[in-house]
């Protein structure tokens, strides 16, 4: 086992499913009806979650008890941490947490207001500004969460007489913001030119069209197939629209994404949005824009008027972030080189791993209890990995979403690969597996 910097080993106490104060012991019974505030839709999210609970493999929600990090501290012991988003290892970084404490000496703890009113402070639009030239756009424009920042885009710009046509594996907040915006929605199938050729020619009678994906896709690690859109675009004149959460900080040379790892100028599509959570360590999420588009959501995006302004020592790890991968951008090559060491080395014992491009690799057994207890296998051998099941993905596609991270070291995913390859003969046919 490699050295863990967090200090001792514990016991294993697993099924963070205890959180529930027993609400799922055998001897309860519910019924869900159509009069009641929780009804049928609620039975399989609760028989799921009282097997797992029953099993001891409730594998969500487990309180850290330290920082993030490569190694964290869970259930009383030190684990190797393989999903975690904070992709550049920067969760932590004493510049970025100086950063951050002096922006609370100075500002605060809050800012008192909204954006649109009270809530502005001079640092805000630094950081707009830099998130800006980082991308390559003329403007940027923040929001409380990459999610809020999706449904702003979509609500502020359309209506339902215009249309947008998703990436079949777009994220749930696309998916939210097109239900809020009231738009006529089709979707083209996964990273495929052609349907989304066959798209653009069907459909109802609309006024505009917008085409969004994601940049890296996050369940599957893969990358949007950005020059195809950028051709499409330019020969059918629609607008284009890319989530770049999981691709900032991780593709491109500099970490700036889709469109650096391509070598597609950024105006090339009309709005970027993405995160400040994952690859950048702190909160909020962003769209970067023409000036034009940025004036106007400022003026008429809801989540940026009525939602509160990110806290001052948010704004000032973003800013921190930024200088740092710009000092440091071979922390990007690290993620790259650890992915692929862990990809291969999980690819060459049979497991599937997808279409995994980038430091997003999902481990597909489909079958959703084998992935809950293989998940719980691991975490028994101090590895904490995040099983993912319906409805975050269809019924039959059941895995678990590995990440790598700058800060891991080769030691620490050779552990996790001894561990994978230990387990491995549990797994029959990928349909059943055994308890830890």
């Amino acid at each position: 086992m490699p050295q863990n910097p967090n200090g001792s080993n514990g016991t294993c106490s697993i099924g963070a499913g205890s959180l529930f104060n027993g609400f799922f012991s055998a001897e309860n019974s519910r019924t869900y009806t159509k009069d009641q505030l929780i009804d049928g839709r609620g039975r399989r999210v609760f028989e799921m979650m009282g097997r797992a609970c029953q099993a001891g493999v409730y594998p969500f929600q487990m309180p850290l008890e330290s920082r993030s990090g490569p190694w964290v501290r869970a259930e009383g012991r030190d684990m190797l941490m393989l999903s975690s988003y904070d992709y550049l290892g920067l969760i932590g970084d004493p510049r970025i947490d100086e950063a951050a404490v002096e922006a609370v000496r100075k500002y605060g703890t809050g800012t008192g207001g909204v954006r649109m009113l009270t809530g502005t402070i001079d640092i805000h639009h630094q950081m707009e500004k830099e998130l800006a030239a980082f991308k390559g756009m003329p403007e940027a424009i923040t929001f409380s969460s990459g999610y809020l920042a999706n449904l702003a885009i979509m609500a502020a710009l359309l209506s339902p007489q215009d249309r947008v046509i998703l990436d079949s594996l777009s994220h749930r907040s696309l998916v939210d913001a097109c239900r809020l915006a009231g738009v006529q929605v089709q979707r083209f199938e996964h990273n495929d030119a052609a349907s989304l050729r066959r798209e653009l020619a069907s459909g109802e009678k609309h006024n505009r069209t917008l085409v969004v994906s994601d940049g890296v896709f996050s369940m599957d690690g893969d990358i949007c197939c950005l020059p195809d859109l950028v051709e499409l675009k330019r020969e059918f004149g629609y607008f284009l629209m890319v989530d770049e959460s999981h691709a900032t900080g991780v593709l491109g040379r500099g970490g700036r994404g889709t469109d650096e790892h391509f070598g597609i100028a950024a105006t090339e599509v009309d709005i970027w949005t993405g995160s400040l959570a994952k690859g950048i360590p702190s909160n909020g999420g962003f769209a970067c824009v023409s000036q034009e588009l940025a004036i106007y959501l400022q003026h008429a995006a809801a989540p940026f008027i009525f939602s509160a302004a990110l806290c001052p020592s948010a704004v000032a790890a973003v800013r921190a972030t930024l200088q740092i991968l710009e000092l440091e951008p071979e922390r990007v090559d690290r993620v790259r080189r650890n992915a692929e060491f862990l990809r291969e080395g999980l690819r060459e014992m049979g497991y599937d791993i997808g279409r995994s491009q980038t430091a997003i690799i999902p481990v597909v057994f489909r079958d959703e209890a084998v992935a809950a207890f293989f998940a719980a296998g691991l975490r028994a051998r101090g590895v904490l990995v995040t099983p993912v099941i319906f409805p975050a993905v269809p019924l039959g596609a059941a895995r678990l979403r590995l990440c790598t991270t700058a800060s891991h070291s080769r030691a620490d995913l050779q552990f996790a690969l001894d561990c994978f390859q230990e387990l491995r003969p549990t797994v029959t046919g990928a349909l059943t597996v055994s308890a830890p």
